[in-house]
């Protein structure tokens, strides 16, 4: 079970970190990623990351902005975002997938979390 959770109203320009707690399975067996969803829009990956936390994948647009690590002690996964757009709102979701890799593609994961709302103001 993923739960995520920390989206809200945040200014352009502002920052703010999403997590997701991970529950029932051995956290550190799944590569991890971080997809968002705007109205109108297909679920894209934001972010992703390997079972260690080793290597790390990220879209282009923000490439520079956005970091997505984790912590396997604490079954958690985390996306720091900073130099927040308007086009950044969106619904972020968590998903695990059990692929070795970075794995990017909606349909590789095999876990969705339900999702936390990011809502930035110009």
């Amino acid at each position: 079970q993923l739960q995520a959770f920390g989206g809200g109203l945040v200014q352009a320009g502002g920052s703010l970190r999403v997590s997701c707690a991970a529950s029932g399975r051995p956290f550190s067996n799944y590569a991890m990623g971080w997809f968002r969803q705007a109205p109108g829009k297909e679920r894209e990956c934001v972010a992703a990351i390997t079972r260690s936390g080793g290597s790390t994948y990220y879209t282009r647009s923000v490439k520079g902005r956005f970091t997505i690590s984790r912590d396997n002690a604490k079954n958690t996964v985390y996306l720091q975002m900073n130099s927040l757009e308007p086009e950044g709102t969106a619904v972020y979701y968590c998903a695990a997938a059990r692929g070795v890799g970075l794995i990017t593609l909606a349909s590789g994961m095999d876990y969705w979390g339900k999702g936390t709302l990011v809502t930035v103001s110009s």
